[in-house]
């Protein structure tokens, strides 16, 4: 109850300083309008059924891009995880592209996929593959040797280890790489379509900032920080029912 009170305090201290800034003159509210301007604004966007469009339009490439990397990254990084001579041989591949920013790949993205669904869903790929990767290679790499030792001394067999010992071991870091990767999903969704002008709240953004309607950019851009913060507490909440047997799960809920 008292961090849900701390946290609150903290979302209205933030909006009261929203209002106080521009209104006191210390920020030019002709740029940054007050708070009391923009959320009126925000609150009528639910009626509007455009803006249901773009929101959709950006979710389905944070969803399919996002599901698209987990399928291929998650069972790969198991495999390199699991062989130490195919973890060698990748190495240098996996921290060559890893560093390298989506958002570099726009006007190659562009040239292949046109302004679409799928130029977005490749930018979300790119940048979601590597976080997914790397935190299932960890989370196989760190698995309790005891452990392992202990299940062959029961006569437990390689495929028999792999489902009951090194996959319910990797499963946090894995899920961890899914919540990074969300986040970034997002991130990348929308900026793909500030930059390249593809369906979303990004391209709405974009339009308001150009017609002058500061208001109403203001407000999507709070949509967009919604959006990340509810898909981070889905995942979280997932996390909990899915992992409820993990320790730090125990712990938390003790």
């Amino acid at each position: 109850m008292r961090g849900a009170t701390s946290r609150w305090a903290g979302v209205v201290a933030a909006v009261a300083l929203w209002e106080l800034l521009p209104r006191l003159g210390i920020l030019p509210a002709e740029y940054i309008p007050p708070a009391s301007v923009v959320l009126p604004t925000l609150v009528g966007l639910f009626g509007d059924g455009a803006f249901w469009s773009d929101v959709g339009a950006t979710l389905s490439g944070w969803a399919i891009g996002l599901v698209l990397s987990t399928v291929v990254a998650v069972p790969l990084g198991l495999l390199i995880g699991t062989n130490t001579a195919l973890h060698r041989a990748t190495r240098v591949i996996v921290e060559f592209f890893r560093p390298i920013p989506s958002v570099a790949l726009i006007p190659l993205a562009i040239l292949v996929f046109g302004i679409t669904l799928d130029m977005k869903v490749f930018l979300i790929v790119f940048a979601t593959f590597w976080p997914i990767l790397v935190q299932s290679v960890y989370g196989v790499q760190d698995v309790d040797p005891v452990a392992r030792d202990s299940a062959r001394s029961f006569g437990l067999n390689r495929r028999e280890i792999f489902f009951h010992i090194t996959l319910p071991s990797a499963a946090p870091y894995v899920v961890t790489g899914l919540r990074l990767a969300s986040a970034l999903a997002i991130v990348l969704a929308v900026t793909a379509e500030l930059v390249a002008g593809a369906p979303g709240l990004g391209r709405s953004i974009l339009v308001a900032q150009s017609a002058g309607a500061s208001d109403l950019m203001y407000a999507l851009i709070v949509v967009t920080g919604l959006v990340s913060l509810l898909l981070s507490a889905a995942l979280s909440a997932a996390e909990r029912r899915l992992l409820h047997w993990h320790t730090s799960h125990r712990a938390v809920q003790a």
